[in-house]
């Protein structure tokens, strides 16, 4: 009886050490796992992050001297303008469609064969990669101030069609990219058109008012991850769209820190010493923290103001528009991008067949 209990005794001990051991070890377990995800995001994140910061400092607004030009052709047709340009042996399209206040005159520099062109940073690069990848582009302005879905997309339509036409581009495969309320137009100019490929930029569709099949085009959502609320949308409609088997995917474009030489880099006629004292001031001002990340979205800071205050004149008055696009892309929150055009033309090209 006694030996018979100090057994029973002695095996209760040995596996509460065993299940003690075991609990122990699924601790450790789990605590290297968690450090491993946990390694895996940063360095992911890293990598990403020092991905596009390379494309961003690489990216130079004459970068594609001497592989392409901007040379436009104006035309009007159905009541609005529209701008074109072909680069040689194009082998796709790309029709662009600007956001609230903007224009098709926005993609292309001033020159003599578009007078009225005023070339904006992110809108002009996106053009010159698209041109570099024998992408022909067509960009349309709307006739208001944004875009209208109704009868507009028919407008819009015939003109893309009869512009096929007119090039002899109807062979190549047709792709889209809208900003903003471009964005939004895209998407439901692609119900009627037949797209390979749209890229809604800043944008997260007009998804709840439209009835979309499985034959809907392929849909890349260009965001920024700081507006949570169009995140959250863009995220419920991928896992809707995954779900119809609608190929869909997206490129988060994040923050990133204003340096002396940024504006220089990206807006022509703006040189390197303009550049580094409009930095300066906005360090002065306090408009970037100590690592240069702006405070605030470039729309809402009195730079303007701060400028004047210091006797600071800008060479030419449209550079205003130019900065404050540069400004907004900094704060990353709703603004136009080109820093992953690479991205997005890798897109495009992926979805050609």
């Amino acid at each position: 009886m006694w030996f018979s209990a100090m057994y029973r005794r002695g095996n209760r001990w040995l596996n509460h050490s065993r299940s003690a051991r075991n609990t122990q070890l699924s601790v450790f377990v789990l605590f290297l796992v968690l450090i491993m995800v946990a390694l895996t995001v940063i360095f992911g994140k890293i990598g990403y992050r020092s991905s596009w910061m390379s494309e961003l400092q690489s990216q130079k607004w004459n970068s594609f001297d001497s592989l392409v030009r901007l040379d436009p052709t104006v035309e009007f047709r159905n009541g609005t303008n529209l701008i074109w340009q072909l680069p040689d042996s194009p082998e796709a399209v790309l029709f662009l469609a600007h956001g609230c206040n903007g224009r098709a005159a926005n993609f292309w520099d001033k020159s003599p064969s578009c007078p009225t062109c005023v070339g904006l940073p992110e809108e002009r690069l996106i053009v010159l990669h698209a041109l570099a990848r024998k992408f022909a582009v067509l960009a349309i302005s709307s006739k208001g101030r944004c875009w209208s879905p109704g009868e507009e997309r028919w407008i819009a339509k015939d003109i893309i069609q009869w512009w096929l036409a007119e090039r002899m581009l109807e062979k190549f495969p047709l792709f889209a990219l809208g900003a903003s309320s471009g964005g939004y137009f895209v998407s439901v100019l692609a119900m009627v058109v037949r797209f390979k490929g749209i890229s809604l930029m800043i944008a997260e569709g007009e998804f709840n008012h439209l009835d979309i099949t499985k034959d809907y085009p392929a849909t890349l959502f260009v965001h920024m991850p700081k507006d949570e609320k169009r995140k959250r949308r863009i995220e419920k409609y991928m896992v809707a769209m995954s779900r119809m088997g609608i190929d869909v995917t997206e490129i988060k474009c994040m923050e990133f820190p204003l340096t002396p030489e940024l504006f220089a880099n990206r807006i022509p006629g703006l040189d390197q010493s303009l550049s580094a004292t409009l930095f300066k001031v906005f360090q002065d001002r306090g408009f970037v923290d100590e690592n240069g990340y702006i405070r605030d979205d470039g729309r809402v800071i009195p730079w303007k103001t701060a400028l004047e205050e210091r006797n600071i004149l800008l060479p030419d008055k449209s550079l205003v528009d130019h900065i404050q696009e540069e400004m907004n892309l900094a704060f990353a929150y709703h603004e136009m991008t080109s820093i992953q055009s690479q991205q997005i033309f890798d897109w495009f090209e992926s979805h050609k067949s």
